[in-house]
């Protein structure tokens, strides 16, 4: 399954820092009606995830009855992306 959407960029300051974007609700329950077929236990979904010019293999992280995509740093480095950037996320399910 693939998915495209926007969303904003955001952080999250806890024990172990990251900046997310999340899954708006349509794409999460589209997510969540395959879930069970792909997940590897404790939620977390299998991706590839593709910003602008950059792509990586990543997990989808549940919250608040959806998911999260974790932004790593040299994404953010590459794409130049700050808190707040409003960006476009490609989501490959399942790899």
């Amino acid at each position: 399954m693939e998915l495209t959407f926007g969303g904003e960029i955001w952080y999250w300051r806890g024990p172990a820092p990251w900046h997310f974007v999340t899954v708006p609700d349509d794409e999460s329950a589209a997510i969540e009606s395959v879930a069970a077929l792909v997940t590897y236990g404790w939620g977390m979904i299998p991706v590839a995830v593709r910003i602008g010019g950059s792509e990586w293999q990543s997990s989808l992280w549940p919250k608040d009855g959806g998911y999260i995509v974790p932004i790593k740093a040299w994404v953010r480095s590459a794409e130049r992306l700050e808190v707040g950037d409003a960006i476009e996320v490609r989501l490959t399910l399942g790899v």
